[in-house]
Order: C-alpha cells, then structure tokens, then sequence
C-alpha cells in the first residue's frame, strides 16, 4: 500500500478505463478529492477520455460535485448507475445522446460487485422483469447509443429470470474514515456502509488499482481489527483529505454514524404542507412490529412523522443504504440514519429485501396509469433513474406509494378540517400511459404483492380491473379536484369513505393510541413457540 497525494491517485485512470466510485447521495462516502483531481487533470490535460463510470446510487450535490466531475465533453462514454438525479449534467449528456446511459436497480449494482467478487457469472435474480430493465423493454437503457445487452433473460427449471452480467473494473475509488499505515480502513465517522468490501474484492479478483480517501491516519496495528472494513490485503493506495466532510452539507454529525443517539424531540419536524398530509396518511398503514423501508422523496417523511407520533420504538424502519431500525434521514442529508439498531453492508440489506423481508415499503411515484403501473424513473427529457424503487416494490408485501396528487404549483390550504385547493398543479400524475415501467402491478398482482397510492386529496387501490378510489378527503369535489385532473377515469369504491379529519389538522394525530388497537404487522414465524 502506498500514501499518495490526491493528483497521483488522479493519474493512475487511463483512457478508457472502468471506474467505480463509492458513495450515496448528497456526499455520503463519496471521495469526492478524488474526483476533483480527475476532473481537475482532464481540464489541464484533456485526460482521461472514454471513461466508463459505475456507482451503485447516485452521488452528488445535483450541481457539479459526485459523478458530475464527469460531465466535461470526451471525458465519459458510459455511464452505469441506478441514478442520474444528483448529477443533472450527467442527465444532460444522457438525454442528448452523448453518452452511453443505462440505470439499473441500486441493489442489483451492489449485489453485482459480490458477485464479481467471487468470479461468478453475474447477477442472477428475478429483480427487474417486467419493467424497463427487462431485456424485453429497454434493458435500461436512457440513451439510443446504449447498444451493449448488460441484462438479458434467462430460464432455469420452467422460470424466468434476468441475469445481470459482470462489469469490468479498472480502477475502484473509495472511502473510509481512518487508513492506518498497512492500508487497513476502518469507517467511524461514515454516514453509510455501501459496498465498499464486496468492491474492493471485486477490484482484486479482476487486477483493477483500490484507491481510498481517508480522513486520517493511524499507525500501524493500532486500528482495532472488529472495525476494519476494507482489510489492507484490497487496498492499493490511501489518499489522505484532512478536510473530508461526512456528506456535502454536513461537517460531522456523530448521530449519522452511530456514535450516540439524539433525543425524539431534536429531529427535525415537517412543516405542515401538502408533503406532510401525505406523509401522515402514509404513515397510517403502519403496524407495531412491522419491517418497513422509506425510499426517497416524500416518503422519508414518514420518519419524521413517525417521530413526531412517538411510534418509532414500535416499528422497524430500514433504507436500502443498510440501517435498521431508526429514524431514515429527510433532506439533503437523506440516505443516512439517526438512532438506528443496526446497519449492514447494502449488498445484504437488498438481499433482506429481495428475499421479502419487508412487511411495508413506503415509495414515492411520478406517473401511474390506469392499471396501476408506475413510472419513478424517466419523464420526456428528465431522467431520474430507479435508484432502490425497483427492488424494494417488486418484493415487499405491501407499498404505499405516496405523492401529490399533481406537481408544478400547488397550492392548498386545511380550514376546519376541510381541505381547499387554492392552485391546482401543472403536471398530472395519472396519465394514460407512463413512459417507463418501473413497477408492473400484473406482475405484483401475480406474486400476492398489494399496494395503495396515496395522496393529499384521496387515496386509491389495485383491482384486477385497474385503480379504484376508495377515500377522498374533506372539502374536496371528486369530479372537480380528483376526476378531472387525471387523464383516465377508475372505478370508484362502493365503501368510499372520507380521509381522516386528523390529517388536515397540524397538531399531532395519535397515532400511537391508533396502533395499540390495531393488528399486529409483524410476520408470525414459521415455526414457534406453543402458546
């Protein structure tokens, strides 16, 4: 292992090569110094060129930091992530065509690189059909010069499947917190896990250069060996940024990384807008004991609303990045935790998923049409990418998709308990057709999976027929504010009933006395005691 400055590590990416980059979000265990010295080198030098760039998530402040230090003209020929949301110059180049673009599930990205690892001939799950990441569709692709199949359809004993295959790696950049002089890395101070050992393993197995950024450094054999997470045997050089922040918003905050936890009343509360109606309703579906996940956008208010509910100690909130329990992070700094009891590598915490250990899956939509198919991932020139979406819908029992009823300018307000819309949206979200499949609700019909779309104004199901009303709130018109702003008509509820009055109300709903008196949401185990 060798110390090396920020500009050496920028040298060692060649043209053409491979490059995958840790991290999550809005700065979460990216190296970001790193990236700077490459773009930096590329502006002075018009090198590296055709690179080809993998990230599990996406990364950046959706300005110019993260995967946007790649943005530069010749500088990219691919890109392969689950998100281009957080680099909009990226999203650019892919819409335009000047870069090959594929978004495939986060989960699959981070359970790829165990794979790779171990030499095995891809990714082999069930993650993706019937979506546009099946082969049949798009094969994930964002961009017409995206010709290379890197998911195809397979069959084994009569079932299909998607068999994801093996990236090649050149050079894998990552982060930790503290590099002690064998190159042994541990991660204290980080907000998330990611897939930094299946990663640097994966890098190993195919001969490609481990660069890691670190905070610090320590000596040697002074690291206690339980908190390493990158053994010295991966890592090829440490770069040192004595400045490295723990996201791009926030210097160090020890509640991201576990260190202590922090009082209920000290996480931040939702104003009360149309995005915490929703989030309430949202949080409505929860049971005690239930294993849920909070995926990103509207849903993570979820948390705060279950905060703020004092009902976090009743359930079991997990995010794809790998916490357990907790309250996920909304915001800039989403993709973290606070008081979380555990957190695990996200290659294991999407394999929980996959294998449908969540009871709930709280996610936000963008398009759903009149079968309740829905599109979080690709609208017209907007490309967002699925991030989770596509793992975490696909196995859960139930989801809640959660969201405004339209977009672009709404306004309302409550007035005794009624809801007034004072300025209807510009953008509908219930269209005839979505542009992309990210959730095949068939598929999910299938499998015995159920969902519900929430909004501010009313709330629909799934019936083999389609979407169905089945609440609308207070002081709301069905024909005037819900029929007449969607571009299909479903059916409507024989049981329709009116939203809970509480929701439109800003003080606190109870729903912690709501929970004592309902179902139990936790599974009963095959096997237990008598009694």
């Amino acid at each position: 292992m060798k110390i090396i400055g920020a500009k050496d590590a920028a040298s060692l990416v060649q043209p053409g090569d491979n490059v995958f980059v840790s991290g999550s979000g809005g700065g979460h265990c990216v190296p970001q110094a790193v990236l700077d010295a490459i773009e930096a080198r590329f502006l002075e030098t018009g090198t590296p060129r055709d690179l080809t760039l993998i990230h599990a998530v996406g990364i950046g402040d959706r300005k110019l930091k993260g995967a946007a230090c790649f943005r530069h003209p010749g500088m990219l020929k691919r890109s392969v992530t689950s998100a281009l949301i957080d680099s909009p110059p990226l999203i650019a180049l892919a819409r335009d065509n000047k870069i090959e673009s594929y978004t495939l599930p986060q989960g699959v990205i981070a359970q790829l690189t165990r794979e790779m690892a171990a030499g095995r001939p891809g990714l082999i799950t069930k993650t993706g059909l019937h979506t546009f990441i099946d082969p049949r569709q798009l094969g994930a692709r964002q961009s017409s010069s995206a010709r290379e199949d890197l998911v195809e359809l397979i069959e084994i004993d009569g079932e299909e499947w998607l068999r994801f295959k093996p990236l090649p790696l050149d050079v894998v950049i990552l982060r930790g917190t503290t590099s002690d002089e064998d190159g042994n890395i541990t991660m204290e101070h980080e907000a998330i896990p990611g897939e930094m050992l299946s990663s640097a393993q994966a890098a190993r197995r195919q001969g490609a250069a481990v660069i890691v950024q670190v905070k610090r450094l320590a000596k040697r054999r002074t690291l206690p060996a339980r908190e390493v997470k990158i053994p010295g045997i991966f890592v090829d050089y440490v770069v040192v940024d004595p400045e490295q922040k723990q996201t791009y918003a926030t210097a160090y905050n020890p509640g991201y990384s576990g260190e202590l936890r922090v009082p209920l009343d000290a996480m931040v509360r939702l104003p009360f807008t149309e995005r915490k109606i929703v989030a309430r309703r949202a949080a409505m579906e929860l049971r005690i004991g239930a294993i849920c996940n909070l995926g990103a956008g509207i849903s993570t208010g979820v948390s705060a609303v279950a905060a703020e509910e004092n009902i976090l100690d009743r359930i079991v909130l997990t995010n794809e990045q790998g916490y357990i329990g907790g309250a996920p992070l909304t915001g800039v700094d989403s993709g973290a935790a606070q008081n979380f009891d555990a957190v695990v590598d996200q290659p294991y915490q999407f394999d929980f998923y996959d294998g449908g250990g969540l009871d709930v899956a709280f996610l936000s939509f963008a398009e759903v049409d009149p079968q309740g198919n829905v599109n979080v991932s690709r609208f017209g020139e907007k490309i967002v990418g699925v991030g989770g979406f596509v793992n975490i819908s696909q196995n859960a029992r139930k989801v809640v998709f959660s969201g405004t009823f339209t977009s672009g300018g709404l306004e309302l307000r409550c007035v005794d308990g009624q809801l007034k819309i004072l300025n209807e949206g510009r953008h509908k979200k219930f269209v005839s057709s979505v542009e992309q499949i990210c959730y095949s609700s068939r598929f999910a019909s299938e499998q015995g999976r159920i969902a519900i779309f929430v909004t501010e104004r009313a709330v629909f199901d799934i019936t083999p027929d389609g979407l169905r009303l089945i609440e609308v709130a207070p002081g709301i018109d069905i024909e005037r504010d819900v029929f007449a702003h969607m571009a299909f008509r479903p059916s409507v509820s024989e049981k329709l009933v009116t939203m809970d009055v509480r929701l439109f109300d800003p003080a606190p709903m109870g729903l912690a006395e709501d929970l004592r008196s309902a179902p139990s949401g936790a599974r009963v185990p095959r096997r237990s005691l008598p009694g």
